[in-house]
């Protein structure tokens, strides 16, 4: 009997208790600690949520300071993995002494260089700079063009800034702005769940009226810096909270995926071979001296 019940329990496997998730900087287990896509709303939705976003934002617009349409184009090359804050401080000297493309042209990409030395890539800038100003001139008359497909001919200007400048100066964009916060906030909406800025554009194009296009990313922008931070969002202080799928829970919508540090493995010194032991010498034996 005794030996019956000790075969039962040590058939008895024993299960291995599930490790403990490390919680990441941010208080949620790092596996958690990723982007999650929020449910997709519908347009009714979605349009719904604009419009109190931008009855919260009424004074929405392009924080890029410029005159005219030719230092909203600079400008707007400018900003490129840098911030409006950061360039409006650097254009006045820039447009003080550049103030046209003419004047521009006439440059060379050296003369630019210490006025937008603050900025990132500030070389690279200021070769497109004055490769855009000279394209003005040669096919332009000097006059920055209407159309999309003109002006991302130019130096340094891809579909983004050209839409800025159609949406900006003429109210003709021929799509969405998407920068970092119009990424993120498209995601946390509802309104997208890509995340490549060219695909998300085609989502809210197609979502939201032509009409509001321009509007959207000013809004979108002006929301993401003020109240839906990519760290801690603001849920609270949103107008659109009730209408967002990702609201109070917003922080791991959007965001890029935390860098992993992997520790650098040092390589150990390799070990030196080991010296040969030097042969004995013989020694004579008693009887080899007698002989």
């Amino acid at each position: 009997m005794a030996a019956a019940k000790k075969s039962a329990t040590t058939s008895v496997k024993k299960v291995a208790k599930p490790a403990a998730k490390s919680p990441s900087k941010s208080g949620v287990p790092a596996a958690a600690a990723q982007t999650r896509p929020a449910k997709r709303v519908t347009p009714e939705v979605a349009r719904a949520a604009w419009d109190k976003l931008r009855e919260q934002h009424p004074d929405a617009h392009c924080e890029l300071t410029h005159a005219n349409a030719f230092q909203l184009l600079c400008a707007t090359v400018l900003s490129a993995q840098t911030t409006d804050v950061a360039v409006n401080k650097a254009t006045p000297a820039l447009f003080a002494k550049y103030p046209t493309a003419k004047v521009m042209a006439a440059a060379e990409p050296l003369d630019l260089e210490p006025l937008v030395s603050t900025l990132g890539f500030f070389r690279m800038k200021a070769k497109s700079l004055v490769g855009l100003a000279r394209a003005l001139m040669a096919n332009q008359k000097g006059e920055v063009p209407q159309t999309l497909d003109e002006l991302v001919k130019l130096p340094g200007v891809g579909r983004k800034t050209a839409n800025v400048v159609l949406g900006v100066i003429w109210g003709k964009p021929e799509g969405v702005v998407v920068d970092t916060h119009v990424q993120r906030l498209s995601q946390r909406l509802g309104w997208s769940h890509e995340t490549e800025p060219p695909k998300i554009e085609q989502d809210l194009s197609k979502l939201l009226p032509r009409d509001r296009w321009d509007m959207t990313s000013h809004v979108l922008i002006f929301h993401g810096r003020r109240v839906c931070f990519a760290k801690k969002p603001n849920c609270e202080g949103c107008l659109a909270n009730a209408l967002c799928p990702s609201a109070f829970k917003a922080e791991l919508v959007g965001r890029k995926p935390a860098r992993v540090r992997v520790p650098a493995v040092i390589a150990a010194p390799a070990s030196k071979p080991a010296k040969k032991a030097a042969p004995k010498k013989a020694t004579r034996t008693s009887n080899s001296r007698a002989s």
